[in-house]
């Protein structure tokens, strides 16, 4: 498999911009593997495709306000700082992205408030746009994140050319987030709402939950044409005891896995071992899944519409099959389906 073997000509107007009015009002598009047949349906319906004790597995990741604008000493330019990792509690050292990375360098320091509460002192350069920095703020850790979280911007994909609105808080954020660490939101989640998670719940469905943090490095170009030459930045993933029993007990007794995004494949595909169990896991995964694949969990899988030629649409080729999987897109074109973050969803059986 090739890079190219997943471009496709994708019309600039189906990049979502918005969610839909309602979480679970996103059309569904249903794949069904075995037949391969298409179905054209409303993401609530999702419900109508699923038995008492068949598992939804969620990433229970929690997006926290990444995006921070600050100035540079001496000269007062603006600069967007976009945080990627915390690299020590301790010393308040972070892996950034910077905008524009050309003015900033090793020594500048950043001012993120007026009186200067808030500055950041450049230690190390880790990419042409990659920064690490330091923050200085007089308080404690606590008072610290909260300052980061008070001056923060809900982290929108660069596509959606908009301005962040007051609704992004609550939408760019499933309804089930707990563990904050993501700088990007596990999308396929987005399309849960309240109404549905508890229809889902009085048909007799279980839920299990894990936790991926979702980093940029998903988003990442690949710059190869040979797949196997790519390399994905790593991300933390966490599985404990508890969620790993449900899951293992669904997949003895046979029963529909379904794994909510890729970022719970993922997850699941790093913990699986040989004999198709999932273990406890507290750890980092660079997994990159592309075709051919065997995976060892999920039978089901939920997911947005991905960009060509994203490491995201070749793990859903991975699942739905190539051939498969690209005459869907196809016809989602033709059906004005909605593509990414904000976008529409699909069901793959």
């Amino acid at each position: 498999m090739k890079t190219s073997d997943f471009n496709f000509h994708l019309p600039e107007e189906l990049l979502a911009e918005h969610p839909a009015e309602h979480r679970d009002d996103a059309k569904l598009m249903v794949l069904h593997r075995k037949t391969q047949t298409i179905e054209h349906k409303l993401f609530k319906d999702v419900v109508d495709y699923f038995d008492e004790h068949d598992l939804f597995i969620f990433n229970n990741t929690k997006v926290f306000p990444a995006r921070l604008y600050g100035n540079k000493e001496k000269t007062g330019a603006k600069i967007e700082v976009f945080l990627l990792r915390e690299l020590d509690k301790e010393t308040r050292v972070w892996d950034v992205l910077v905008d524009p990375a050309r003015k900033i360098r090793i020594g500048n320091k950043l001012f993120f408030t007026e009186d200067e509460a808030l500055v950041a002192e450049v230690i190390d350069n880790t990419t042409s746009r990659g920064r690490t920095l330091r923050f200085l703020y007089d308080g404690s850790y606590e008072e610290f994140r909260a300052k980061l979280k008070e001056l923060g911007e809900t982290p929108l994909p660069k596509y959606i050319k908009r301005a962040v609105e007051p609704e992004d808080a609550e939408r760019y954020q499933t309804i089930y987030a707990k563990h904050e660490g993501a700088v990007a939101a596990p999308t396929a989640g987005l399309h849960f709402s309240r109404h549905l998670m508890k229809r889902l719940e009085i048909k007799g469905i279980d839920f299990a939950e894990v936790t991926l943090h979702v980093g940029l490095g998903t988003f990442n170009p690949i710059e190869v044409e040979d797949l196997s030459k790519h390399k994905m930045e790593s991300e933390e993933a966490i599985i404990d005891q508890k969620n790993a029993d449900i899951i293992n007990k669904a997949v003895e007794e046979g029963r529909r896995v379904c794994a909510v995004g890729t970022t719970t494949m993922r997850a699941l595909e790093t913990s699986v071992s040989s004999n198709k169990k999932i273990g406890p896991y507290q750890g980092w995964t660079n997994k990159f899944i592309f075709p051919p694949h065997d995976f060892g969990v999920a039978n089901a899988m939920i997911t947005n519409f991905h960009t060509p030629k994203s490491t995201l649409l070749m793990m859903i080729a991975a699942f739905a099959g190539k051939d498969f999987l690209m005459q869907a897109y196809d016809e989602a074109i033709q059906n004005e389906y909605k593509f990414y973050s904000y976008g529409d969803a699909m069901l793959i059986l």
